[in-house]
Protein backbone atom coordinates (compact mmCIF):
# COMPACT_ATOMS: atom_id res chain seq x y z
CA UNK A 1 0.00 0.00 0.00
CA UNK A 2 2.82 2.50 0.76
CA UNK A 3 4.56 1.74 -2.38
CA UNK A 4 1.16 2.47 -4.32
CA UNK A 5 1.03 6.29 -2.57
CA UNK A 6 4.48 6.62 -3.08
CA UNK A 7 3.84 5.99 -7.17
CA UNK A 8 0.55 8.19 -6.94
CA UNK A 9 2.42 11.53 -5.66
CA UNK A 10 5.06 10.78 -7.84
CA UNK A 11 3.07 11.12 -10.97
CA UNK A 12 1.16 14.15 -9.37
CA UNK A 13 4.05 15.89 -8.78
CA UNK A 14 5.64 14.89 -12.41
CA UNK A 15 2.07 16.10 -14.01
CA UNK A 16 2.24 19.34 -11.72
CA UNK A 17 6.19 19.87 -13.02
CA UNK A 18 4.65 19.80 -16.71
CA UNK A 19 1.61 21.71 -16.05
CA UNK A 20 4.21 24.41 -15.13
CA UNK A 21 6.59 23.96 -17.95
CA UNK A 22 3.44 24.27 -20.31
CA UNK A 23 2.80 28.25 -18.80
CA UNK A 24 2.68 31.16 -21.45
CA UNK A 25 5.88 32.47 -20.77
CA UNK A 26 3.99 36.04 -20.54
CA UNK A 27 2.70 34.84 -17.47
CA UNK A 28 5.19 34.74 -15.72
CA UNK A 29 7.22 37.38 -13.40
CA UNK A 30 9.54 39.19 -14.43
CA UNK A 31 12.79 39.31 -13.52
CA UNK A 32 13.86 42.31 -11.43
CA UNK A 33 15.80 44.58 -12.80
CA UNK A 34 18.94 45.56 -10.92
CA UNK A 35 20.72 49.07 -11.09
CA UNK A 36 19.90 51.58 -14.28
CA UNK A 37 21.74 52.45 -17.50
CA UNK A 38 24.54 53.64 -16.09
CA UNK A 39 25.14 50.97 -13.23
CA UNK A 40 24.23 47.89 -12.19
CA UNK A 41 23.67 48.28 -7.94
CA UNK A 42 21.01 47.72 -5.27
CA UNK A 43 20.81 50.70 -3.65
CA UNK A 44 19.50 54.37 -4.88
CA UNK A 45 20.72 57.39 -3.72
CA UNK A 46 19.56 60.31 -1.36
CA UNK A 47 20.37 63.48 -3.52
CA UNK A 48 21.57 66.09 -0.73
CA UNK A 49 20.58 68.98 -3.10
CA UNK A 50 17.33 67.87 -4.08
CA UNK A 51 16.07 65.31 -1.33
CA UNK A 52 15.19 62.77 -4.05
CA UNK A 53 16.01 59.45 -4.75
CA UNK A 54 18.02 58.65 -7.55
CA UNK A 55 20.36 55.07 -8.59
CA UNK A 56 23.27 57.28 -9.43
CA UNK A 57 24.39 61.26 -10.43
CA UNK A 58 24.10 60.63 -14.19
CA UNK A 59 19.57 59.75 -13.64
CA UNK A 60 19.76 62.67 -11.23
CA UNK A 61 21.78 65.22 -13.72
CA UNK A 62 19.47 63.72 -16.73
CA UNK A 63 16.14 64.70 -15.08
CA UNK A 64 17.28 67.70 -12.88
CA UNK A 65 18.33 71.39 -13.83
CA UNK A 66 21.59 71.34 -11.24
CA UNK A 67 23.90 68.79 -10.42
CA UNK A 68 25.48 67.70 -7.10
CA UNK A 69 28.81 66.01 -6.19
CA UNK A 70 29.24 62.44 -5.96
CA UNK A 71 30.96 62.59 -2.66
CA UNK A 72 28.62 64.24 -0.68
CA UNK A 73 25.89 61.68 -0.62
CA UNK A 74 25.19 60.76 3.06
CA UNK A 75 22.41 58.37 3.02
CA UNK A 76 20.37 55.90 0.75
CA UNK A 77 18.05 53.69 0.11
CA UNK A 78 17.97 49.65 -0.23
CA UNK A 79 16.24 48.56 -3.35
CA UNK A 80 15.54 45.13 -2.01
CA UNK A 81 13.92 46.17 1.48
CA UNK A 82 13.22 50.04 0.72
CA UNK A 83 14.79 50.51 3.86
CA UNK A 84 16.51 54.39 4.36
CA UNK A 85 20.16 54.33 5.65
CA UNK A 86 23.40 55.83 5.99
CA UNK A 87 26.04 54.94 3.16
CA UNK A 88 27.71 51.67 3.96
CA UNK A 89 28.45 48.56 2.06
CA UNK A 90 25.63 46.11 2.85
CA UNK A 91 21.89 46.85 3.74
CA UNK A 92 21.59 47.38 7.72
CA UNK A 93 18.02 45.49 7.69
CA UNK A 94 18.19 42.49 4.60
CA UNK A 95 22.20 42.75 4.65
CA UNK A 96 21.70 42.66 0.97
CA UNK A 97 25.69 43.65 -0.32
CA UNK A 98 24.83 46.98 -2.83
CA UNK A 99 27.44 45.90 -4.78
CA UNK A 100 30.15 43.54 -5.69
CA UNK A 101 32.66 46.75 -5.96
CA UNK A 102 32.32 48.90 -3.15
CA UNK A 103 34.27 52.16 -2.56
CA UNK A 104 33.18 54.32 0.42
CA UNK A 105 35.36 56.81 -0.53
CA UNK A 106 33.87 57.74 -3.65
CA UNK A 107 30.64 56.22 -2.96
CA UNK A 108 30.57 53.70 -5.80
CA UNK A 109 28.97 50.35 -5.70
CA UNK A 110 28.72 48.36 -9.07
CA UNK A 111 28.14 44.64 -9.69
CA UNK A 112 29.71 44.77 -13.07
CA UNK A 113 33.29 43.76 -12.93
CA UNK A 114 35.34 46.20 -14.81
CA UNK A 115 38.29 46.03 -12.92
CA UNK A 116 37.73 49.21 -10.64
CA UNK A 117 40.21 50.29 -8.38
CA UNK A 118 40.61 53.55 -6.02
CA UNK A 119 43.68 55.75 -6.95
CA UNK A 120 44.33 58.07 -4.13
CA UNK A 121 46.47 60.07 -6.04
CA UNK A 122 43.28 60.82 -8.78
CA UNK A 123 41.24 60.89 -5.60
CA UNK A 124 38.94 58.67 -7.79
CA UNK A 125 37.83 55.05 -8.83
CA UNK A 126 39.30 54.23 -11.95
CA UNK A 127 38.77 51.23 -14.55
CA UNK A 128 41.26 49.33 -16.52
CA UNK A 129 42.74 47.49 -13.35
CA UNK A 130 46.00 48.79 -11.11
CA UNK A 131 48.54 46.34 -12.51
CA UNK A 132 48.07 47.95 -15.90
CA UNK A 133 48.08 51.52 -14.76
CA UNK A 134 50.82 53.86 -12.56
CA UNK A 135 49.88 57.65 -10.83
CA UNK A 136 52.32 60.27 -12.35
CA UNK A 137 53.03 62.27 -9.27
CA UNK A 138 53.68 65.74 -12.00
CA UNK A 139 51.00 65.14 -14.66
CA UNK A 140 48.49 63.72 -11.48
CA UNK A 141 47.13 61.22 -13.24
CA UNK A 142 47.22 57.54 -14.12
CA UNK A 143 49.07 56.71 -16.87
CA UNK A 144 49.18 52.81 -18.45
CA UNK A 145 52.38 51.29 -16.99
CA UNK A 146 54.57 51.19 -20.24
CA UNK A 147 54.70 54.48 -20.16
CA UNK A 148 56.80 54.33 -17.28
CA UNK A 149 59.23 52.27 -18.86
CA UNK A 150 59.15 53.89 -22.29
CA UNK A 151 59.09 57.73 -20.34
CA UNK A 152 56.50 60.18 -21.40
CA UNK A 153 56.29 64.27 -21.46
CA UNK A 154 55.18 65.55 -18.02
CA UNK A 155 52.26 67.78 -18.19
CA UNK A 156 51.80 69.37 -14.72
CA UNK A 157 48.21 68.79 -13.61
CA UNK A 158 47.33 68.08 -17.25
CA UNK A 159 43.83 65.97 -16.37
CA UNK A 160 42.40 69.04 -14.47
CA UNK A 161 41.37 70.50 -17.56
CA UNK A 162 38.71 70.47 -19.81
CA UNK A 163 38.59 68.36 -23.28
CA UNK A 164 40.12 71.32 -25.86
CA UNK A 165 37.54 69.84 -28.34
CA UNK A 166 34.13 69.16 -26.18
CA UNK A 167 35.07 71.53 -23.41
CA UNK A 168 34.14 68.79 -20.91
CA UNK A 169 35.59 67.87 -18.13
CA UNK A 170 38.40 64.97 -18.53
CA UNK A 171 39.60 64.79 -15.11
CA UNK A 172 36.27 63.24 -13.72
CA UNK A 173 34.92 61.77 -16.99
CA UNK A 174 33.77 58.05 -17.76
CA UNK A 175 35.10 58.78 -21.57
CA UNK A 176 39.02 57.09 -21.46
CA UNK A 177 41.60 60.06 -22.79
CA UNK A 178 43.95 59.98 -25.58
CA UNK A 179 47.51 60.66 -24.74
CA UNK A 180 49.73 62.18 -27.57
CA UNK A 181 53.02 62.71 -27.78
CA UNK A 182 52.72 66.73 -26.56
CA UNK A 183 51.30 65.33 -23.84
CA UNK A 184 47.60 66.97 -23.74
CA UNK A 185 44.97 65.27 -22.96
CA UNK A 186 41.49 64.83 -25.30
CA UNK A 187 38.62 62.57 -25.22
CA UNK A 188 39.29 59.61 -27.09
CA UNK A 189 35.82 60.07 -29.28
CA UNK A 190 37.05 63.33 -29.53
CA UNK A 191 40.45 62.56 -30.94
CA UNK A 192 38.82 60.53 -33.50
CA UNK A 193 36.49 62.98 -34.95
CA UNK A 194 39.27 65.55 -35.15
CA UNK A 195 40.87 62.70 -37.62
CA UNK A 196 37.82 61.81 -39.49
CA UNK A 197 37.02 65.66 -40.20
CA UNK A 198 41.28 66.22 -41.38
CA UNK A 199 42.44 67.67 -38.40
CA UNK A 200 45.97 65.75 -37.28
CA UNK A 201 47.52 68.72 -34.60
CA UNK A 202 46.65 68.84 -31.14
CA UNK A 203 43.91 71.34 -30.59
CA UNK A 204 46.37 73.06 -27.48
CA UNK A 205 49.29 73.48 -29.02
CA UNK A 206 49.14 72.74 -32.75
CA UNK A 207 51.95 69.78 -32.25
CA UNK A 208 51.51 66.93 -35.05
CA UNK A 209 49.63 63.92 -33.53
CA UNK A 210 50.96 61.25 -35.86
CA UNK A 211 53.65 60.16 -37.35
CA UNK A 212 53.82 62.23 -40.32
CA UNK A 213 57.05 60.78 -42.13
CA UNK A 214 54.58 59.95 -45.06
CA UNK A 215 52.78 63.06 -45.58
CA UNK A 216 56.21 65.03 -45.77
CA UNK A 217 57.79 62.44 -48.22
CA UNK A 218 54.69 62.87 -50.12
CA UNK A 219 54.94 66.76 -50.17
CA UNK A 220 58.47 67.09 -50.93
CA UNK A 221 57.57 65.33 -54.32
CA UNK A 222 54.50 67.48 -54.92
CA UNK A 223 57.15 70.76 -54.37
CA UNK A 224 59.74 68.92 -56.78
CA UNK A 225 56.64 68.56 -59.32
CA UNK A 226 55.05 71.67 -58.98
CA UNK A 227 57.69 74.79 -59.81
CA UNK A 228 57.01 78.27 -58.63
CA UNK A 229 56.77 80.74 -61.57
CA UNK A 230 60.27 82.71 -62.64
CA UNK A 231 58.82 86.15 -60.28
CA UNK A 232 58.90 83.75 -57.29
CA UNK A 233 61.67 81.69 -57.52
CA UNK A 234 63.84 83.88 -55.09
CA UNK A 235 60.66 84.51 -52.65
CA UNK A 236 61.59 83.83 -49.32
CA UNK A 237 59.35 83.77 -45.85
CA UNK A 238 60.27 83.07 -42.31
CA UNK A 239 58.34 80.48 -40.59
CA UNK A 240 58.02 78.53 -37.02
CA UNK A 241 57.83 74.74 -36.99
CA UNK A 242 54.97 73.81 -34.65
CA UNK A 243 56.58 69.95 -34.43
CA UNK A 244 60.20 70.96 -33.46
CA UNK A 245 59.48 74.73 -32.43
CA UNK A 246 62.57 76.13 -34.21
CA UNK A 247 62.52 79.10 -36.97
CA UNK A 248 63.55 79.08 -40.11
CA UNK A 249 64.08 81.05 -43.03
CA UNK A 250 62.94 79.29 -46.41
CA UNK A 251 61.96 79.45 -50.00
CA UNK A 252 58.15 80.14 -50.40
CA UNK A 253 55.95 77.59 -51.89
CA UNK A 254 52.29 77.51 -52.66
CA UNK A 255 52.31 73.64 -51.63
CA UNK A 256 53.44 74.43 -48.35
CA UNK A 257 56.79 75.45 -45.75
CA UNK A 258 58.66 72.82 -44.99
CA UNK A 259 61.13 73.36 -42.14
CA UNK A 260 64.96 73.01 -42.26
CA UNK A 261 65.42 72.00 -38.84
CA UNK A 262 62.89 68.81 -38.50
CA UNK A 263 61.46 68.28 -42.47
CA UNK A 264 58.18 69.00 -41.04
CA UNK A 265 55.34 70.94 -42.92
CA UNK A 266 53.31 71.48 -40.14
CA UNK A 267 54.93 75.29 -39.99
CA UNK A 268 53.56 78.91 -40.00
CA UNK A 269 55.33 82.02 -41.34
CA UNK A 270 55.88 84.97 -39.24
CA UNK A 271 57.27 87.64 -41.17
CA UNK A 272 56.72 88.80 -44.31
CA UNK A 273 58.72 88.08 -47.73
CA UNK A 274 61.55 89.03 -48.82
CA UNK A 275 62.95 88.93 -52.19
CA UNK A 276 65.79 90.07 -54.30
CA UNK A 277 63.71 91.95 -56.61
CA UNK A 278 63.95 96.07 -56.85
CA UNK A 279 60.22 96.03 -56.50
CA UNK A 280 58.58 94.06 -54.34
CA UNK A 281 55.49 95.93 -53.44
CA UNK A 282 54.11 94.50 -56.95
CA UNK A 283 53.80 91.09 -55.58
CA UNK A 284 50.44 89.66 -54.07
CA UNK A 285 49.78 89.92 -50.37
CA UNK A 286 50.36 85.91 -49.17
CA UNK A 287 48.41 84.28 -46.27
CA UNK A 288 51.11 84.56 -42.79
CA UNK A 289 49.96 80.66 -42.56
CA UNK A 290 51.52 77.50 -44.09
CA UNK A 291 48.51 77.10 -47.71
CA UNK A 292 48.36 74.04 -48.13
CA UNK A 293 45.65 71.58 -46.26
CA UNK A 294 45.06 68.07 -47.31
CA UNK A 295 41.65 66.09 -46.41
CA UNK A 296 41.39 62.13 -45.69
CA UNK A 297 41.98 61.41 -49.05
CA UNK A 298 44.87 63.47 -49.58
CA UNK A 299 43.03 65.81 -51.76
CA UNK A 300 44.31 69.40 -51.67
CA UNK A 301 42.10 72.09 -50.18
CA UNK A 302 42.39 76.21 -49.96
CA UNK A 303 42.36 76.87 -45.93
CA UNK A 304 43.34 79.10 -43.97
CA UNK A 305 44.45 76.55 -41.19
CA UNK A 306 48.09 75.67 -40.63
CA UNK A 307 47.21 71.90 -39.94
CA UNK A 308 48.95 69.45 -42.60
CA UNK A 309 48.23 65.94 -42.18
CA UNK A 310 47.27 62.30 -42.84
CA UNK A 311 46.33 59.74 -41.50
CA UNK A 312 48.91 57.44 -40.00
CA UNK A 313 49.98 55.09 -37.30
CA UNK A 314 50.31 56.93 -33.52
CA UNK A 315 52.10 55.86 -30.35
CA UNK A 316 50.30 57.61 -28.14
CA UNK A 317 48.16 55.52 -25.27
CA UNK A 318 45.26 56.21 -23.91
CA UNK A 319 44.32 57.43 -19.82
CA UNK A 320 42.06 55.06 -18.07
CA UNK A 321 38.60 56.63 -17.48
CA UNK A 322 37.01 57.28 -14.42
CA UNK A 323 34.50 54.96 -12.85
CA UNK A 324 32.35 57.20 -10.69
CA UNK A 325 28.99 57.04 -9.26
Amino acid sequence: MLTINVVINSIINSLNRLKCSMMDNDTREEPRKVGCAHYKRRAKFVTPCCNKLYMCRYCHDENEAHYFHRKTVTELMCTECDTRQKVQAECEKCGVRFGRYTCLICNLFDDEDKSQYHCDGCGICRIGGRDSFFHCEVCNMCLPVQLKVEGHKCVENVSRSNCPVCLEDIHTSRIPCHIPDCGHLLHRTCFEELLHSGHYACPTCQTSMLDMKQLWTYLDNEVRMTPMPPEYENLKTDILCKDCHKESTVKFHVVGLKCSHCGAYNTCRTKGCATNFESPDTLPELSTRSPLLLDMNGSNQNSTSSDVALPGSSTSQDEPAEEEQ
